[in-house]
Order: structure tokens, then sequence, then C-alpha cells
């Protein structure tokens, strides 16, 4: 993956980073990354992605734009309103970075297309809004050996972790899966959603950025993973709490 000059004058500050390199800005270029959720997390980590010249990004959603959602969904805007979200998403991601590709999947991930959407890619962003997508997309990637950020925020709390169960630490130990820190899918309606809850907006876009930056870090090999860390965050504190994690029998 050749990078042409204006890549090189596009990226530099990357290139001149000793970690990162002509050679990391090529592992991005070539990289394949599936976004889950055109929404709150995932304005930042597509943005950030694209930014950053990931190579493809793929975008699964199937709503639209509302005014409510402009609030935290700053990949779109006031005139994207009634637009479908990944076609909004497209247009503010090419005129950011016209040298990447934008695949659109206008569908809700479910078990007859995740298959399908989850095989053609190297990584996975979730940024979905229910548990029944977010265990779905766990145990896809988990199947197709694809490493997965996953996401969550309510109100000002959010976690965040790195998921790659098919790879092994640096003890030869196998990473743990999402259902080892995450037993049981909680029942519908236990916990309020975001629109009954309510969701601070800048919270999506610390916790959206951190999900780019690990993905980033996967892509280019850089620095200490997140599998088998949970990171927890409380906005109204600003405190990060870790909690570890293993891999059960």
């Amino acid at each position: 993956m050749q990078l042409s000059p204006e890549e090189l004058e596009r990226y530099a500050r990357h290139i001149v980073l000793a970690d990162i390199g002509g050679a990391g800005q090529q592992k991005l270029k070539a990289a394949k990354v599936l976004v889950i959720g055109a929404g709150g997390l995932g304005s930042p980590v597509m943005q950030y992605l694209a930014a950053a010249g990931v190579g493809t990004l793929g975008i699964v959603d199937d709503d639209v734009v509302s005014l409510s959602n402009l609030q935290r969904q700053t990949i779109h805007t006031t005139d994207t309103c009634g637009e479908v979200k990944v076609e909004s998403a497209k247009k503010a991601l090419e005129a950011l970075n016209p040298n990447i590709n934008i695949e659109m999947h206008h569908v809700r991930l479910g078990k007859e297309n995740g298959e399908t959407l989850i095989s053609q890619y190297d990584l996975v962003a979730d940024g979905s809004d229910n548990f029944n997508t977010r265990y779905l997309s766990a145990d896809l990637c988990e199947k197709h050996k694809k490493i997965l950020v996953t996401a969550a925020v309510g109100q000002f709390d959010a976690s965040i972790t790195t998921l790659k169960p098919h790879m092994k630490d640096e003890e030869g130990n196998l990473y743990p899966r999402y259902r080892d820190v995450f037993p049981q899918q909680p029942p519908d309606g236990l916990l309020p959603t975001c629109e009954e809850a309510g969701i601070l907006g800048a919270l999506t876009g610390v916790i959206g950025s951190m999900q780019a930056l690990e993905i980033i870090k996967e892509i280019t090999e850089t620095g200490s993973s997140m599998a088998g860390r949970l990171l927890l965050y409380d906005a109204k504190s600003a405190r990060f709490q870790e909690i570890s994690y293993k891999r059960k029998l």
C-alpha cells in the first residue's frame, strides 16, 4: 500500500511518530474496519479513523438522522435531518478524507446478515445502543476471528474494552471473550435506553475517540492492547477505573 505525495503530507504527523512511521501508515491504508452504529459513539470512531487514513470503512446502521441525534452524533448536521445515517456519514467522511473507501450497509446487524458483514472486514468497532447487537457482534467476531473494540455509554458513565479471543497473550493464554466479562445478556427492558434516561453528548465523543484510538493501535501494533481490561469512566467525577478479567474455561 504505497502512499501518494498528498497522503504523505496529510499523514505527516503520524509518519514522524517512531511507533507509527510509514510502515504503520501503510497498515492503516490497507485495513478494513466495520463500524456498527453511525450514532454517538460511531461518529468520533468514523471521523478519527477516516482522518487517520484507514483505507476502507464500512458503516452499518438502519436509522435516519433526527434532530434529537445532533446533541451527540457530530458526524451529522441539521441539513441532513431526515437522511439515511449511512449516507449522511459517507458524505461527511468523504469531505474529511477523499482518499478512503466508504462502504454503506443500510441494515440493522442481525444473525442473517452479520456473518457476511463481519467476515468482510479486519476489525470491528461496536458503537451500538442495545445488548442484542453487542452480544451478537462479539459472538460473530469471535467466530470469524476479528478484533472487536466495543463500548457502551449511558447518562454519565461509560465502558470500553478490546476483544480478540482468537489470539494469545505474551504468556500463551487465549484472550478472554465478551461473555467472560458479561456472562449473561440482560433481559429486554431491564435497563433504560438513552432515549429514556438521557446521555451526556460529550461523553460519546470521549469514549468513541478512545475506540478509534484502540483500533489504530491494534492495526499498527502500537502500545498495549486493552484485551482483558475493562475501562470504566465516570464523567461526573472525571475518574477512570480499570477492571482486569480473564478467560474462563
